[in-house]
C-alpha cells in the first residue's frame, strides 16, 4: 500500500527534530507552548535582515511539517482566511503587534491566505505543504554559502548587483563542478530561502540521494543604479529580466560566471549548466538558454512572465510573448525545459500569465523539445515551485553523466502522447 505524503511526512519528522533545530522549528514550537520566546522570535533578523515569518503579507507564513504557523503584524485585531473558508480570529503575542494562528493543513499541494484588520485586506499569499525531500534530514551533510559578492557592470552601465554562491558537498571543484544559475538569488539566502524554495535543503537531499549532481549554484540577485534604472531604489531587475535579447546572457557568462570562476572551478559546457527563476526571472532564463545554447541547455521556469512587460514598439522591441513564436518558427535548440505555472496566476494590461505559459509549452511540444509542463491552481507565488522543487530538479538533471559533455535531448514519449492542447496539465488537488 502507498503511503500519504502527510504520513510520509511524519515519519521522518520525529528523528528530525532531535536532530537539529532551525528557524522555522523554533517558532513552530515556540507557538505550540503559547511561549513568552515567539515575541522574541518573531521579531528577530537573521544576518540578511529576514525574518521568519517575514510578516509582510507576503511569505508570512513557517510551516514545518503539517504544522502552519500564520503570521502578520498589525496594530488591531486580525483574522485569517485560509483557501477561501471562514475567517478565523488570530491570537495576539503578548506586549507586540503580532498576531499569529497555528493550525495543521494537508502537505503536497499549496494553500492560499490572506490577512484582514479593520475590515480590509493587509497582506495575502500562498504557501506549500513541503514535500519530505524540502526538510534537513539527519545524517546529510550541508553545503557552503559564500559570503556576498558585488559586482559593478559594463554590459549595464552603472548597475551594480550582488550575488552568492552555494556549494553542495561533494562538488567536484577540482576538475569543474555542474552549475545552476539562480535569478533572484537574495530570495535563496538566510531566512528567506525557508519561506520560500529551500533550495539549499532539498539540493543537498537529492545529492545525498544521488538524484542531481554536487553542483556550484550561483545565486544572482537583480541590479541597481543602472543608467536604464526605474523604479524605487533604481532597479534595474525588469529591463535584465524581461527584455527579450541576448544582452543578460552576455552580463550573466561574461561578468558573473567570470567572477565565479576566480574562485570556483565550473563546468564549461552547456550540458552541465542549468539556469532558472520565478516570474521575471523564468522569462530571463529562458531567454538565456535560448540565445546561449552551447552555454546552458537546462532551463527552470516558475510562474514565467511571457508577457509584454518589456514591449517596446517604438524601439522596435518584442515582449515576452515573442518567445513561443521564437520556439515555433525557429529551428529547434537542444534544449531541456521544466515549466509550471497555475490557472490562478495574473492578469493585466501586459498579458495573461496562464496563456502565455500554456502558449509556450505548446510551443515546446509542436517542436519536440524536452520538456514537462506543471499546470496546478497556482496564483502568481513561489508555493507551486517551492512545492515541486525536488522533483523539477531531478527531472531536469535526470540521467547526468559526469563524463560527457553533451546529450541529444529527446522529449519523454509520456509527454509525446498527450494531446496538444492539454500538454501535461496537472490538477493539483488531486495530485
Amino acid at each position: 500500500m502507498k503511503r500519504s505524503l502527510s504520513s510520509l511526512c511524519l515519519a521522518f519528522l520525529p528523528g528530525l527534530l532531535l536532530a537539529q533545530t532551525n528557524p522555522v522549528q523554533e517558532l513552530i514550537e515556540a507557538a505550540r507552548a503559547d511561549s513568552p520566546k515567539l515575541a522574541e522570535l518573531l521579531g528577530r533578523k537573521d544576518s540578511f535582515g529576514y525574518r521568519i515569518p517575514e510578516l509582510s503579507g507576503r511569505d508570512g507564513v513557517a510551516v514545518w511539517g503539517q504544522e502552519f504557523l500564520f503570521a502578520v503584524e498589525s496594530a488591531t485585531d486580525a483574522t485569517v482566511i485560509i483557501d477561501s473558508e471562514s475567517a478565523v480570529p488570530m491570537r495576539r503575542v503578548t506586549g507586540t503587534n503580532f498576531w499569529y494562528l497555528l493550525k495543521m493543513l494537508r502537505l503536497g499541494t499549496t494553500h492560499q491566505y490572506h490577512y484582514f484588520a479593520n475590515g480590509r485586506e493587509i497582506g495575502g499569499y500562498q504557501v506549500a505543504g513541503y514535500n519530505p525531500d524540502s526538510y534537513p534530514e539527519p545524517g546529510v551533510p550541508h553545503g557552503k554559502l559564500s559570503e556576498r559578492k558585488t559586482l559593478v557592470s559594463k554590459v549595464y552601465p552603472g548597475m551594480s548587483s550582488n550575488y552568492w554562491v552555494y556549494v553542495n558537498p561533494g562538488a567536484d571543484l577540482t576538475n569543474g563542478a555542474p552549475v545552476m544559475v539562480w535569478q533572484d538569488g537574495e530570495t535563496i539566502v538566510g531566512n528567506q530561502d525557508w519561506t520560500r524554495l529551500r533550495l539549499q535543503t532539498v539540493s543537498d537531499n537529492l545529492v545525498e540521494q544521488k538524484k542531481i549532481p554536487p553542483m556550484v549554484h550561483v545565486l544572482i540577485q537583480p541590479g541597481t543604479g543602472g543608467q536604464e534604472a526605474s523604479g524605487p531604489g533604481g532597479a534595474m531587475r525588469s529591463v535584465e529580466y524581461d527584455t527579450v535579447s541576448d544582452r543578460y546572457g552576455k552580463y550573466l557568462i561574461d561578468e558573473v560566471l567570470a567572477d565565479v570562476q576566480q574562485t570556483y572551478k565550473i563546468r564549461q559546457d552547456g550540458y552541465s549548466r542549468a539556469i532558472a527563476g520565478a516570474s521575471s526571472g523564468a522569462i530571463c532564463a529562458m531567454n538565456v538558454a535560448w540565445y546561449y545554447p552551447q552555454q546552458f541547455t537546462r532551463v527552470l521556469s516558475h510562474i514565467g512572465s511571457y508577457t509584454a512587460i518589456q514591449w517596446h514598439p517604438e524601439k522596435n522591441q518584442d515582449g515576452g510573448y515573442i518567445v513561443a513564436q521564437h520556439i515555433r518558427r525557429d529551428p529547434k535548440k537542444n534544449l531541456r525545459v521544466w515549466m509550471s505555472d497555475g490557472s490562478d496566476d495574473m492578469e493585466n494590461n501586459t498579458g495573461s500569465w496562464p496563456l502565455n505559459n500554456i502558449q509556450l509549452a505548446n510551443s515546446l511540444k509542436l517542436k519536440g523539445y524536452d520538456f514537462h509542463f506543471r499546470f496546478g491552481v497556482s496564483m502568481h507565488a513561489i508555493a507551486q515551485g517551492a512545492l515541486d522543487l525536488p522533483e523539477s530538479l531531478t527531472w531536469l538533471w535526470r540521467d547526468y553523466d559526469p563524463s560527457k559533455t553533451q546529450q541529444n535531448y529527446q522529449m519523454e514519449e509520456s509527454e509525446r502522447a498527450k494531446p496538444m492542447f492539454r500538454v501535461s496539465i496537472t490538477n493539483r488537488e488531486a495530485w
